[in-house]
């Protein structure tokens, strides 16, 4: 069945606005090479758009020729203005973007553990407040979160989760309270690493990969076909909770202890190090266990506790990563979060020879290319493709 004029219209505008976005400004005339419509279709379609105003005249295409040149139209980015948050246990980080994703302002604060629910929530909004009044943002159209936890894929919110402060949750309702128009998502903090990870970083090949978050907590991200898989209840990829030989108990429905994570969290992190002899130097923004394994990659090649060290943490990190490959066959793994970003390629490549080894099916292992940075780009992914839904079909109308 033909798609009626009305509908042409939503595809035609959106596929001119996607293309926009992706190349920067464009004449008509790239805009009817790039789409393949005619060029009245094209005409309508920038006229259209100039009216309701999503896009406008940016300059000119500078070419060589007779006549006047011709117009260059651009997306109008300061259409809305987008916030993103990075959650953590120990802080908050927020970034406030126009519609291209192009960062206008951003800040961070720490929150003590003793800080109270109440004054870690009105510390955390303040922030935000500051960085939108800093970005010159009178009104935030739409707002990303990434946090840990489980989301509720119903209702989309941050479950209540055993060991999260309880301020996380209290969180998405006072922005939204704060900020009534804008429309507030959160997303799992991993889940939102690999998106980032997908579009700008390790994984922009791959249309099937799994993401490792190895951090304080472990987890995992699951991307199969291009599309992010969150489960039946928003938990696929909890992997702290996998059985795995070497530990001294299994996992429960409400504590990980026992399972992956007993072997490859911050904490077991740590006391591995302290098993082989291994100590750093802690700066006061990097997490111990990351320390840790970022001085023994720089010491491996002549520190031999330090190449033991590393070789036990692939061991343990494998025997998750092995459970995972021999039920999805992602083909790729990305390691994440500060113990992945810490190891880089020499723990990278230890992983890899080990599920070489403990599998048959061929399995690449790349280390994160974004770092601390993945989880606000990834909320900030999120909250332009909302913004964008909301905003460009509408063109069309």
């Amino acid at each position: 069945m033909p798609a009626s004029p009305r509908t042409a219209r939503v595809i035609n505008d959106r596929l001119a606005l996607r293309l926009l976005q992706q190349e920067g400004p464009l004449t008509a005339g790239q805009l009817k090479q790039l789409t393949g419509l005619s060029r009245p279709t094209v005409a309508d379609l920038v006229d259209r758009l100039t009216a309701s105003g999503l896009i406008a005249v940016v300059g000119e295409s500078g070419e060589q020729r007779r006549g006047p040149n011709a117009k260059l139209y651009g997306i109008v980015a300061d259409r809305a203005q987008l916030a993103a948050l990075d959650v953590r246990t120990e802080g908050v980080s927020v970034l406030v973007s126009d519609l291209l994703g192009r960062v206008l302002a951003e800040a961070s604060v720490p929150i003590e553990d003793d800080a109270g629910t109440g004054p870690a929530v009105d510390r955390a909004v303040a922030l935000v407040e500051r960085v939108a009044k800093e970005a010159g943002a009178d009104r935030l159209h739409t707002v990303g979160i990434g946090a840990p936890g489980l989301i509720d894929p119903a209702g989309g919110e941050l479950r209540e989760t055993t060991g999260l402060p309880e301020w996380h949750r209290r969180l998405v309702a006072a922005l939204q309270e704060r900020f009534p128009a804008a429309r507030v998502r959160v997303e799992n903090e991993t889940n939102l690493a690999a998106l980032a990870e997908q579009r700008d970083g390790a994984a922009r090949d791959r249309d099937t990969f799994v993401l490792l978050w190895l951090g304080m907590g472990i987890g995992a991200a699951v991307v199969l076909d291009g599309t992010l898989r969150r489960g039946a209840s928003g938990g696929a990829g909890e992997i702290g909770f996998l059985p795995v030989p070497g530990t001294a108990k299994v996992p429960s429905a409400t504590d990980c202890d026992g399972g992956f994570h007993s072997l490859a969290g911050a904490a077991a992190v740590v006391a591995l190090a302290a098993g082989h002899g291994v100590t750093a130097d802690v700066p006061a923004h990097e997490p111990h266990a990351a320390a840790l394994v970022r001085t023994a990659v720089a010491r491996c090649g002549g520190d031999p506790a330090a190449g033991r060290f590393l070789d036990a943490l692939a061991d343990r990190i494998a025997l998750g990563a092995a459970a995972v490959v021999s039920v999805l066959d992602p083909g790729c793994l990305v390691l994440a979060g500060e113990i992945g970003r810490a190891g880089g390629d020499a723990l990278a490549a230890r992983v890899r020879d080990r599920l070489t080894r403990m599998s048959p099916l061929p399995t690449e292992v790349r280390p994160t290319l974004l770092g601390g940075s993945a989880v606000l780009r990834g909320a900030l992914l999120t909250a332009r493709e909302r913004a964008q839904e909301e905003l460009f079909p509408a063109a069309g109308r």
